[in-house]
């Protein structure tokens, strides 16, 4: 029996392990279904996997080194590890932080298994294409519990019902396997890879097992108490003069600078398995754990790591003692801005408004970006990285983030101002991929930076060179103004759309406010009333979008009013004598 429905096999999953109904465990085992519908750890799910995991040694470059990832699902999630249910393992991202022209990573991690279950089914071709001079990273645990001869036959023996890092092993009937077998301690599995690992000459690293998403009474720190692994993880390292690497609290350190609703959206589905953006924070911090260990045993390691290691940075020209003002958008921020004729973005403009001895203006706008696109691409990630005390930062995003989501640029978001996600399979890469609403990409802007202390301000888009000609009509949701025959109003979009999505998510979030996209139509409403689109052609250029350098100019003019307006303490790093319009 196989099931695709999500739902379905959880429902069949919890059942199976609080209900009295399945009497006969051998039955039970066909019930037990992992994230894909299939059969946890039996023979038609590690042939599933073995579909998606690497033939062992297959990326080796020539003499080069081969870093093997052995885990469960934290490393790599379900059967197929493809991201089909929004999680993802960190051994996905793991290389991205290693030169491949140096070393190649390999992801052997499978998800549901045990040291146990790695060791009895998993481990042996493995072992097999390691080679002198590779590295072997360790990160198992999280599934070696409940009893030694349960429906899923994972745990480790455990003479006092504890964990134990003793040498002893009893033998047992397997009731998935329906064999008998020995079953040795959490301590003699571990020692077992690292003995095994060494004996062809290479280097073994233990991990400490990510955290999970559960917090101490305070509300504030990450529990450590998994159980006993970490100190026994660390206590094995110590007696086996292995290297450990403390994942659990590098990463708990930062879901707890994060806080709750962040910290949420590293999991995905349950509190233990990550998301993509869990999982690429697991990678990064194991491979911040090397960089910065001070064992000699890992000098090597650190040769092979890339310079992703160190977080990209935009604040190069910070001055010191002033606050800097990063604006965020699109291509109506920064476009070619350098043409007379051409098209421009405002915030080439930024120091016509803003004073450049109260302050540093950095653009970090680019045109094509949707809110989405601009945080996938990694730039949200250079201005978070710089942010400091006293910082603002002006998100402006909505021109590109209504349209195809997994088709056409694939640029588009979830059409609402509410906080929600769903998985979309990409034509572009044929990848599953979790894709948030405009709602949550622009409150996970403003989170972030209120937790790096400094303060987001959400800007509503610019207006569009789009105009009617009143004829005494109804006012209509484009142009919600009285008509009058003769005039011409230029098109406004603030009911359900984006301008009023700013609005709702500014408030709901407890962050200032800046219309733009009103301050800005008001003057070309009044500028041009009596000419329209043609006339007003002169503050944009190539479309009825992207401005001339007149519109650029207009468009920072409209910010610095609105600033002013809402009395803003951004105001204050504005010019003295700009004009108000």
């Amino acid at each position: 029996m196989k099931l695709t429905n999500f739902t379905t096999v959880m429902m069949i999953a919890f059942f199976a392990l609080h209900s009295s109904l399945f009497v006969d465990e051998a039955k039970a085992q066909d019930i037990w279904l992992d994230i894909n519908g299939v059969r946890d750890l039996t023979a038609d799910s590690i042939d599933i996997a073995n579909q998606a995991r690497p033939v062992p040694g297959s990326s080796r470059k020539g003499n080069n080194p081969v870093l093997f990832l052995v885990g469960n699902s934290t490393m790599r999630t379900g059967t197929r590890g493809n991201g089909d249910n929004g999680q993802w393992g960190w051994g996905y991202y793991a290389h991205e932080y290693f030169d491949e022209n140096k070393i190649t990573v390999e992801n052997h991690a499978l998800g549901g298994t045990s040291p146990r279950t790695f060791y009895k089914d998993l481990w042996a071709p493995v072992l097999a294409a390691v080679k002198k001079g590779d590295y072997v990273f360790l990160e198992l645990g999280h599934n070696d519990n409940g009893p030694i001869d349960s429906i899923r036959a994972r745990s480790s023996y455990r003479p006092d019902g504890k964990l134990s890092l003793s040498d002893d092993s009893v033998s047992i009937y397997n009731k998935v396997k329906k064999q008998q077998e020995t079953v040795y301690t959490f301590g003699g599995y571990t020692r077992r890879f690292i003995n095994e690992v060494r004996a062809k000459g290479a280097t073994p690293i233990l991990f400490t097992l990510t955290p999970r998403n559960a917090y101490e009474e305070d509300g504030k720190t990450i529990q450590r108490k998994l159980s006993d692994f970490t100190p026994a993880i660390f206590a094995i390292g110590k007696e086996m003069n292995v290297p450990v690497i403390d994942l659990n609290d590098i990463s708990a350190k930062k879901l707890e600078a994060y806080g709750p609703w962040k910290t949420d959206y590293h999991f995905y589905l349950d509190k233990i398995h990550s998301s993509a953006f869990g999982a690429m924070m697991n990678a990064a911090s194991a491979a911040e754990g090397i960089a910065l260990s001070p064992d000699a045993r890992l000098l090597q390691l650190k040769y092979f790591l890339n310079d992703k290691v160190i977080p990209k940075r935009c604040d190069q020209n910070r001055k010191p003692g002033l606050p800097m003002v990063f604006l965020c958008g699109d291509s109506t921020g920064k476009n070619e801005d350098k043409n007379p004729d051409g098209m421009w973005g405002w915030g080439s403009q930024g120091y016509t408004v803003f004073d450049s001895t109260k302050c540093v203006f950095q653009n970090q706008a680019k045109a094509g970006r949707s809110t989405r696109t601009y945080l996938d691409e990694g730039r949200w990630d250079e201005v978070y990285n710089s942010l400091q005390p006293g910082d603002y930062v002006l998100i402006q995003f909505g021109h590109n983030d209504i349209g195809g989501i997994d088709k056409d640029k694939e640029r588009g978001v979830i059409a609402c101002a509410q906080d929600t996600s769903h998985v979309y399979h990409l034509k572009s890469n044929g990848k599953n991929k979790v894709i948030y609403s405009f709602g949550w990409y622009i409150k996970k802007m403003i989170v972030d930076a209120k937790e790096k202390g400094a303060h987001p301000i959400v800007l509503s888009f610019t207006p569009r060179n789009e105009w009617h000609e009143g004829k005494g009509e109804v006012k209509g949701q484009f142009y919600p103004v009285e008509e009058k025959k003769g005039h011409f109003y230029i098109e406004r979009r603030n009911d359900g759309y984006i301008p009023q999505w700013d609005k709702q998510i500014a408030e709901e979030m407890g962050v200032e406010f800046v219309d733009v996209h009103n301050i800005s139509a008001d003057f070309l409403d009044k500028k041009f009333s009596k000419k329209g689109k043609e006339a007003a052609s002169v503050y944009f250029n190539h479309d009825h979008t992207h401005t001339s350098l007149l519109g650029a100019q207009n468009n920072a003019a409209s910010v610095a009013k609105g600033l002013r307006a809402i009395g803003s303490e951004a105001a204050k790093l504005l010019k003295n004598d700009e004009k108000k319009k």
